[in-house]
């Protein structure tokens, strides 16, 4: 069975952040008295976030919402290169990848 992704995410976007579990759960408008042990449970994997929850942390800790879904690192760090680009520069790099010669449509 695959390891679900979220946990390391989490904990690894609000670490480079800077934030406790608390200040992040309160920041996305989780009750003071509940926030740091909701995040806690969200970071250990005993619960996972909807996708509403996850959208709000994403804001929070400036990363795209499929960053919470990568499976490895390069992945996730693409994820958070991709999303800081412009319309533009996505189309031109999806041009690019779409021209090596190593593209597998499948």
């Amino acid at each position: 069975m695959a390891v679900n992704p979220i946990p390391l995410r989490l904990k690894q976007a609000r670490k480079l952040v800077g934030v406790s579990q608390k200040e992040l759960g309160i920041r996305i408008g989780m009750d003071e008295s509940s926030a740091s042990g909701r995040m806690n449970h969200y970071e250990k994997g005993r619960h996972v976030p909807d996708v509403e929850t996850l959208r709000k942390i994403a804001a929070e800790l400036n990363v795209p919402l499929n960053y919470f879904f990568c499976e490895d690192e390069l992945s996730a760090e693409l994820a958070c290169l991709i999303s800081k680009l412009d319309e533009e520069s996505k189309r031109t790099l999806i041009a690019e990848l779409m021209a090596t010669k190593n593209y597998d449509s499948a």
